[in-house]
């Protein structure tokens, strides 16, 4: 086989790269394609105008997003009648063994449909999106290629899928204008069921599970689609908003919370809204100059920084001026250098990077109980925090002081958990004899 120079100093530089990988005793897999980038676009749903774009095709992971064409591909299979919304699916081993956020169907589990989508738009359960992708693609890797090729008919240009559910890849990226190109063809062509995107929460089993779209929940007009976040990626948004006849898409790559970016997407539709009531033109921010072909290949320094990076250090979980414990953490490189794919055992407990869920991993917590003195309060919320051992590593305790001096009493709190770890968690607890209270975000 011949190379050229130009194509020889690619070739060169990963075998290279690879080399000092296994010297390192790293998978180059978990390296990074390009640092996280943040991009947004704003478009007129209608005609597709761009009322707002920094950075439009910046390539980065889309992470959960990647659920939306997961969707669509179902929602094809629908129109087309060859499944329907009581058509049930059969979960496998590979699909049931998905990191967090998940639903936790079990292998030899069926599924509707219908609750598949509901799992997908609030729970952004990745088990079941590898079960939609099983049963419509016979395997996962052939439907990644039928989203691929859905993705080019569409004319995302700059997106390539390599899996169902938006769990760290690098091969899998995409653009903020091909997902908004994607969230107007979901509206366009997928109308009767774009209604699921607006689900706020759903029952399963006797569990009621809300949506992590909370910007849908209190933005005037908003009416879905999908949030999205890996550690690799930082915290992802697609919404769609109405107001009489006029819709408009929005699209955040790289927040650095949830809850920032949640506030940034709320700027931009109402600036998007402004801008058409008023007639102004298209606006588009200065852009970053994109990476060249061979800009994909990992920095042999970041290589080895990486490495330094991901040795194990102890850590001391501290609560205030109060000790929690001792752990051994295992410290990822930054959210700007390895999409790491977070892996779960059977209560979901190792989502370190809340794998591919969508939730801010670090807002949930868990309440033990409340006390007559800080004391008992602190107590209670130590032990607790050594009987989760692990899973509480990276939490902290707080005690509120709550009613007068007549009626006081001390809530204890262990706070820094992603959904699935709290859930985990107060599980343990409950088995355990302990009292313990799932507190989402907005408690």
């Amino acid at each position: 086989m011949h190379l050229s120079r130009a194509g020889f100093l690619p070739a060169f530089r990963f075998v290279l790269i690879g080399a000092v990988a296994v010297l390192l005793g790293l998978a180059v897999p978990a390296l990074p394609a390009q640092a996280a980038r943040s991009a947004s676009i704003v478009i007129d749903a209608d005609t597709g105008a761009i009322l707002h774009a920094a950075n439009p095709d910046t390539r980065s992971y889309p992470a959960s997003l990647t659920k939306v064409m997961t969707l669509f591909l179902l929602f094809d299979e629908l129109e087309s009648g060859r499944l329907h919304l009581d058509s049930t699916l059969a979960v496998s081993a590979h699909a049931a063994a998905q990191a967090p956020s998940k639903l936790g169907v079990e292998p030899g589990d069926h599924i509707s449909v219908h609750d598949a989508i509901l799992a997908l738009v609030t729970k952004s359960a990745n088990d079941v999106a590898v079960v939609v992708g099983e049963a419509i693609g016979g395997s996962e890797p052939n439907f990644a290629q039928m989203m691929t090729r859905k993705a080019r008919a569409l004319g995302m240009r700059n997106t390539t899928y390599r899996n169902a559910s938006g769990l760290p890849d690098l091969g899998q990226m995409s653009t903020v204008r091909d997902q908004a190109t994607l969230a107007r063809a979901m509206i366009s062509q997928h109308a009767g069921y774009y209604k699921y995107f607006a689900t706020r929460q759903f029952v399963y089993e006797g569990q009621t599970i809300p949506s992590h779209n909370r910007l849908m929940l209190r933005y005037p007009g908003a009416d879905g689609m999908k949030t999205g976040y890996i550690q690799a990626s930082g915290f992802n948004l697609i919404s769609s908003a109405k107001r009489g006849d006029t819709r408009i898409i929005g699209v955040v790559f790289g927040g650095v919370t949830g809850a920032s970016r949640d506030r940034y997407m709320e700027t931009l539709l109402d600036k998007g809204f402004a801008k058409l009531k008023r007639g102004e033109t298209v606006e588009v921010a200065e852009a970053e100059p994109e990476a060249k072909a061979d800009d994909d290949l990992p920095n042999i320094d970041d290589l080895v920084a990486a490495a330094q990076a991901a040795k194990p250090a102890a850590a001391k979980v501290k609560t205030g001026n109060a000790k929690m414990g001792k752990a051994l953490a295992m410290r990822a490189p930054s959210r700007a250098t390895a999409p790491s794919r977070a892996t779960a055992n059977d209560d979901d407990t190792a989502n370190t990077d809340d794998g591919g869920g969508d939730a801010d991993p670090s807002v949930w917590a868990i309440q033990i109980g409340a006390f007559h003195g800080y004391a008992p309060a602190h107590k209670a919320a130590a032990d607790a925090a050594r009987k989760l051992g692990g899973l509480a590593a990276d939490g902290s305790i707080t005690i509120d002081k709550l009613g007068n001096k007549k009626h006081r009493v001390y809530r204890a709190r262990i706070s820094g958990f992603s959904e699935d770890q709290a859930r985990t968690a107060c599980k343990r607890l409950a088995q355990a004899g302990k009292a313990c209270k799932l507190v989402d975000p907005d408690a």
